[in-house]
């Protein structure tokens, strides 16, 4: 079995939690800069992850606190998909990525973080991204700053509100 290693996520485990339900808190700011959210839907909402695996690592949640997809309406849920389908075209276009990971974990027998909210994570990925930085050197290369990538990607999900809401 090959492992691998991915020592920056200490500052996640070991950051202070906020009482409450992060996804909730976020959807109740209207700072979204500050909280990296790039798009409001009706019943769902996309985000930029504070500790992302590599830049431009995105969230979509329901705005419903829920942990079951069960629990979403089926308009929520052709939401999720297609933001999560409009959000790979958008960094397709604006950040060149070649692939995607993209996917929900659910409890915390399936790896999820945040057990208490549904999140969809959607990871970019280019040809050749694996290096030897985090493996060997325990540091990681992110590219460009998060409130960079935000406002790099802000302005093209603006754009998605006519197509969205329609």
């Amino acid at each position: 079995m090959k492992r691998l290693w991915a020592p920056w996520r200490m500052d996640y485990i070991q950051s202070p939690k906020e009482d409450g339900c992060i996804f909730c808190l976020k959807t109740e700011s209207k700072n979204d800069r500050d909280n990296l959210v790039l798009f409001r839907g009706k019943e769902s909402f996309i985000l930029m992850n504070l500790y992302p695996y590599t830049n431009g690592h995105l969230m979509i949640s329901p705005y419903c606190h829920t942990n079951e997809t069960n629990n979403l309406s089926d308009s929520c849920n052709l939401e999720i998909m297609t933001l999560a389908n409009k959000s790979m075209s958008i960094m397709k276009k604006t950040m060149k990525a070649e692939g995607f990971n993209f996917g929900v974990n659910i409890g915390k027998a399936g790896g999820a973080g945040i057990e208490e909210h549904l999140h969809y994570h959607i990871v970019p990925r280019w040809s050749g991204d694996t290096n030897f930085m985090p493996l060997i050197g325990h540091t990681k290369v992110m590219v460009e700053g998060l409130k960079e990538t935000w406002d790099n990607l802000k302005p093209h999900f603006d754009l998605l509100k006519d197509k969205i809401h329609a």
